[in-house]
């Protein structure tokens, strides 16, 4: 009987092997539902990086495998292995593979964060430093003291399709110890949860009070740090209407693990109805707004309004303010 040869063998192994990984690499179920136009660009990538992964898995333990069987050591065998000095063209092969693979990575990865606005997130009119969101605010005013007043340069901005062209819905975002606050300058809402209608283009002015936060939405695939002093932009397309959790990503105290909200997705109709019906109920309560100076108010009694918007209750913040005080 005539003996396969080995280059047979390495080849159906190869096809076997690429088939097999890009099945694999292509309809995993790793990811969380996809809710942003920014979200197809990095799963793209991200099932690459898989596919490769599983061939290079199945490969290195396959062979693992065959030569344990191959040359094992038989009953009675008391020699030595054969003494192997190396071989200079393998090595060479198996050193290329994986530069040409990890330059190749690069390269997409570069594509990927370009097309999502990650080279030039001051690249557009910035229209985030507002002061005075609600005349005669106080609470507004102290919101916005802290935004910069020049358009930031680390983020995720517009994409070379939007590119120096405005949002349509700006939202400044402070994050604190231990929650987001999300303010609308366009209509003087503030509010402890992001509300967006679906297929606008959002730009997230994103600040710190205190220490280094992250806002991350993992069905956004967007995640974007908070700095103390520094502005930075997160700017995205919602696609699909829903509820999704907000996590802060940067460990930032005792209850980072418990800085959590929420950022629904609207249709347009809805969002519409959100936004008047906040716009009348705070300005219903803003005589007493008004007459609060937040400066004069301890940290618990600053955020107490917030306690339902960060799903805690008063006793369990006034717990956080005196172990962080």
């Amino acid at each position: 009987m005539q003996q396969v040869p080995v280059s047979l063998w390495t080849l159906v192994a190869g096809i076997v092997v690429t088939a097999i990984s890009i099945w694999i690499g292509q309809n995993n179920t790793l990811m969380p539902v996809q809710a942003s136009l920014q979200a197809p660009l990095v799963d793209g990538f991200f099932n690459v990086m898989f596919t490769i992964a599983i061939a290079l898995f199945l490969v290195v333990e396959g062979t693992i495998v065959l030569f344990l069987i191959q040359f094992r050591r038989r009953p009675g065998d008391d020699t030595d292995g054969v003494p192997i000095e190396g071989n200079l063209p393998l090595e060479v092969f198996w050193t290329a593979i994986p530069t040409v693979i990890v330059l190749l990575l690069g390269i997409y990865s570069v594509d990927v964060f370009n097309r999502m606005g990650g080279f030039d997130p001051a690249g557009h009119p910035h229209s985030a430093a507002h002061v005075a969101h609600i005349p005669g605010s106080a609470i507004a005013a102290t919101l916005s003291n802290t935004e910069a007043t020049t358009a930031p340069t680390i983020g995720i901005g517009a994409s070379p399709q939007t590119l120096n062209k405005p949002a349509d819905l700006v939202v400044d975002v402070k994050g604190i110890q231990y929650a987001w606050i999300f303010n609308y300058p366009d209509s003087g809402i503030t509010s402890g949860e992001l509300h967006i209608p679906v297929g606008a283009d959002v730009q997230l002015n994103l600040s710190a009070q205190d220490v280094i936060h992250s806002f991350w939405v993992p069905n956004f695939r967007l995640k974007q740090d908070a700095l103390p002093g520094i502005p930075t932009e997160l700017r995205f397309v919602a696609t699909k209407p829903g509820t999704y959790p907000v996590v802060c990503a940067e460990l930032c105290g005792g209850y980072h693990g418990s800085m959590r909200t929420q950022v629904i997705v609207h249709t347009p109709e809805e969002y519409n109805s959100w936004r008047t019906e906040n716009q009348i109920a705070q300005q219903q309560n803003l005589n007493q707004v008004v007459a609060v100076n937040p400066a004069d108010l301890s940290t618990s009694e600053f955020l107490a309004p917030h306690t339902h918007d960060m799903g805690i209750s008063a006793a369990t913040l006034e717990s956080v303010v005196m172990r962080r005080d």
